[in-house]
């Protein structure tokens, strides 16, 4: 069952996407080469519990850290490590969330570290427009799957493959709610959007096939055939008025968070 978020409710996640837009914006500018991503974990962390917000994904089903880092070919639920340092060249996704009092809100992006080619800026540029595109389609009376045939229609149209495996998903006192909200298939399907749901939408886009693989720690997933990858995500409320941006300081478009 799809679960209608009061005002209320919706303004306890709106605490919790500034919170994430206020991290989102001081990664941007924190993440270096040389940095271990055991550090940006803990960094963000902190960051969190300061603002009186509570980390979303540490010991989430047994995940060990706040932030899920996945590095170039790695999809999403890389797991930080002292280990692990970002090197110039990288493209780094960043997935994280966040609970104000019993709420959830999520969000990820992927940024490029120094120089990368043309094509992997493409990568990014397309896969954070997908996310644009799909969040304009939530909207009152539109089906969920305008949502997925949106994102998957940008992604494909230049050259880019959406990922299957994973999907968004609904969001509010559980992190993952009904419903799932795939970024591929045809428009025009699924339940109505009606004001009050509250989604996280989430497309992985790859340079390669879409097909996937989880590594031996069980968490983190990457390419199957080594391409590149990239993911954002954000928070959206559909309200009478059109989708709000619970993850963005201004509300407004994925671009502008």
């Amino acid at each position: 069952m799809i679960e209608l978020k009061s005002a209320r409710e919706i303004g306890l996640m709106r605490r919790g996407g500034h919170i994430l837009s206020e991290v989102m914006d001081r990664l941007r500018t924190s993440v270096k080469p040389g940095m271990s991503t055991l550090e940006i974990d803990t960094d963000v962390e902190e960051f969190i519990r300061a603002r009186g917000a509570v980390p979303a994904f540490k010991g989430y089903r047994g995940f060990p850290a706040t932030v899920c880092i996945s590095i170039n070919e790695e999809v999403v639920h890389g797991i930080p490590s002292a280990h692990r340092h970002v090197k110039e060249g990288d493209i780094v996704g960043l997935d994280l969330g966040c609970i104000v009092e019993g709420y959830y809100a999520d969000c990820a992006f992927t940024l490029a570290v120094g120089d990368v080619p043309p094509r992997v800026h493409e990568l990014l540029d397309v896969t954070r427009e997908s996310l644009e595109k799909g969040i304009t389609e939530c909207r009152p009376g539109r089906r969920l799957s305008d949502v997925s045939h949106a994102i998957q229609t940008h992604v494909e149209r230049h050259g880019f493959a959406v990922v299957r495996a994973f999907v968004g998903h609904g969001i509010g006192r559980a992190l993952h709610e009904e419903p799932q909200v795939p970024n591929f298939g045809d428009p025009g399907r699924g339940p109505q959007l009606r004001p009050g749901m509250v989604l996280a939408i989430e497309p992985m886009v790859t340079m390669g096939s879409w097909e996937v693989k989880i590594l031996d720690d069980g968490w983190t997933a990457v390419t199957r055939d080594g391409s590149l990858a990239a993911h954002f995500e954000h928070t959206i409320a559909v309200t009478d008025s059109g989708p709000e941006v619970l993850t963005s300081k201004t509300g407004g478009s994925a671009r502008a968070a």
